[in-house]
């Protein structure tokens, strides 16, 4: 296993499953890549575009959210990377913002690195029907590569 990549927020559950993906990795002997995934809102950046009486201004305007909603990801992104970084300190921790919904960017992103694995959290469940979280879900069904789910209802 050479390439290991996991998805956060600013959650404690993300937390929990990228820092099982950094143990995965320091054993392996293996990169991590961090990525947070920021989607833009679609109401929000109508609103955006509505707000301004010029084209241009409505394009700068939904740039700023954009840009906003970027910077924000990549923090999330940065600041567990920093974490994972003071815990394995030989690991190779790379942290990145992509723009998309979480499954789909972890998906693509496997892809693009032929990675060897995906680690997700499972959240905790909401009513009996729900075993795991919809990224883990959509990630499990769609992976082409091996899938790492962390227990991350012990907390």
């Amino acid at each position: 296993m050479k390439t290991i990549i996991t998805g956060v927020d600013s959650s404690q559950t993300a937390l929990t499953a990228a820092e099982k993906a950094a143990e995965l990795a320091a054993s392996f002997d293996a990169e991590l890549y961090v990525f947070s995934a920021y989607a833009i809102n679609s109401a929000v950046a109508i609103q955006t575009a509505k707000s301004g009486n010029m084209a241009n201004q409505t394009s700068e305007a939904y740039q700023r959210l954009a840009n906003s909603q970027a910077s924000a990801a990549q923090e999330a992104a940065d600041s567990v990377a920093a974490i994972l970084r003071n815990t394995w300190p030989n690991l190779q921790v790379k942290a990145f913002a992509v723009e998309g919904q979480p499954a789909e960017v972890l998906l693509k992103q496997a892809d693009k690195l032929k990675a060897d694995a995906i680690v997700v959290g499972n959240k905790r469940a909401q009513g009996f029907s729900r075993i795991l979280g919809s990224i883990s879900r959509n990630v499990a069904a769609e992976a082409k590569c091996d899938l790492y789910i962390v227990n991350t209802t012990r907390q």
